[in-house]
């Protein structure tokens, strides 16, 4: 029977924990959070989307989205606006301003990436991502999607 510290799920529940508190710390330390940084990534990589669309692409509950895109619309980092093909859902699109903030958390985020992996080499760095994807794939398709996601 193997020794609890040497137990993969307690070992990726510490890391897990210890990479959460990196993140959020120095996401806070930037004015931002972890769902600010999902939602406008994701509108920069796919594009305007419905906030039906965006919960699905992020994650997000659909009623936490909202008040997500609210903060950030609040700070003029995306404009939420009626969708031309449905005028009764809206469209959410990144604005430069988002745009510029988003430089600048993905900046942030390479750095605590950096700090979160700096006892392993670029090619360990590389085999636990490739492992973790497909631990992450395998129980994702394994397992039903949670609502409003």
């Amino acid at each position: 029977m193997p020794e609890l510290r040497g137990l993969p799920s307690r070992l990726l529940s510490i890391a897990a924990a210890h990479a959460d508190r990196l993140v959020s710390a120095g996401l806070a330390g930037a004015d931002a959070r972890k769902w600010h940084y999902a939602v406008l990534v994701t509108l920069r990589d796919a594009g305007p989307a419905s906030q039906a669309t965006l919960s699905r692409r992020t994650g997000i509950y659909r009623s936490d989205l909202v008040g997500v895109i609210n903060e950030l619309a609040g700070r003029g980092l995306v404009e939420r606006a009626p969708d031309p093909a449905d005028r009764r859902r809206n469209v959410v699109t990144i604005t430069a301003e988002g745009g510029l903030l988003l430089d600048r958390l993905d900046a942030l985020l390479a750095s605590l990436q950096d700090d979160l992996l700096a006892p392993l080499a670029e090619p360990e760095r590389r085999q636990l991502v490739e492992l973790l994807t497909r631990l992450v794939e395998h129980h994702a398709r394994a397992t039903p999607p949670e609502p409003g996601g």
